[in-house]
């Protein structure tokens, strides 16, 4: 029995698309169609009926399905038995956004090394989808992407940094308790976001206002976003680690806006199901950490 076809069918299975299937295996929609039907020959029985666009599997499917999955989850454990030692007694390779790479890994790494004297890290840095195409095709070991929904990847929270909305000092909303959307609005914005739904939650705070906020740059930049706010060319809204060491030497001040209570930047941890790479308990442990500074936003201190 061809493994690539239980594959494709635990894929329709998961996503409710051939369509959809095909995408998150990077096949064509006629390869995956080509290998239900090589599956169901197999099988000799029908494991999905389709009308049109819409997928229903049949009782036959419904059976094989825990079969099928059981099949999948002994294979990868085979397979990731046989690398597993790899990470921690030679080369570690994780994938990580910009943000990780810049503002968490740095932290991470003495402990780490402290841990793991002998190993050597590789790190990889790009987007959520590049990260998971390269954790498919099995070249990093552990990932820090935003939200991930893979049948083949286990995600799990690792860290939520709130966003706020800083000022530079002299600025009028220093000495603000809290200030009005309508007040922000009027005044020159640095807009930094990065494609995450919490930075649509940003936008709509402007929704009902009479006018547009002064957008005066846009970038996806946060290390720009934060000098220009210190170069007082604006105000911006940022996640809190972006900015923890200019909050520090009083180059940045945070501001309360009741409006943005509560949004957050989500940074998830992603491996593959059933890893036995020791360091991914590390990186749950600093996760842990991490959670646990939330309501400060003072970082993280690691446990010993």
């Amino acid at each position: 029995m061809n493994l690539e076809n239980i594959e494709a069918f635990v894929h329709v299975m998961h996503y409710g698309s051939f369509n959809k299937a095909a995408e998150a295996l990077y096949l064509s929609q006629p390869s995956v169609t080509a290998r239900i039907q090589s599956l169901e020959r197999e099988l000799d029985c029908k494991l999905f009926d389709r009308n049109g666009k819409q997928v229903r599997i049949t009782e036959e499917g419904k059976r094989f399905l825990p079969y099928a999955q059981q099949l999948m989850l002994t294979y990868r454990k085979g397979r990731q038995m046989l690398g597993s030692k790899r990470a921690v007694q030679g080369e570690a390779r994780i994938g990580c956004t910009v943000s990780v790479s810049n503002y968490v890994i740095p932290r991470m790494m003495p402990y780490l090394r402290s841990r793991y004297p002998e190993t050597t890290y590789k790190f990889f840095t790009g987007r959520t989808d590049e990260i998971v195409d390269k954790m498919l095709a099995g070249e990093i070991d552990i990932g820090f992407v935003r939200h991930v929904d893979h049948p083949n990847l286990k995600t799990e929270k690792f860290y939520e940094d709130p966003i706020r909305l800083y000022v530079y000092p002299g600025h009028p909303f220093q000495r603000e308790e809290k200030v009005t959307v309508e007040a922000i609005a009027a005044e020159p914005l640095i807009f930094f976001e990065c494609g995450s739904l919490d930075w649509l939650r940003i936008h709509r705070i402007f929704e009902n206002l009479n006018r547009p906020p002064n957008i005066l740059i846009q970038t996806d930049n946060s290390e720009m976003a934060k000098k220009l706010i210190v170069q007082k060319s604006g105000i911006a809204f940022l996640p809190g680690l972006t900015v923890e060491q200019e909050v520090s030497g009083k180059q940045l001040y945070p501001v309360a806006v009741p409006e943005i209570e509560g949004i957050s930047l989500q940074t998830n941890l992603i491996y593959r199901y059933e890893e036995q790479n020791p360091l991914l308990e590390v990186m749950q442990q600093i996760g842990r950490d991490f959670r646990r500074s939330e309501p400060n936003n003072r970082g993280f201190a690691l446990a010993k």
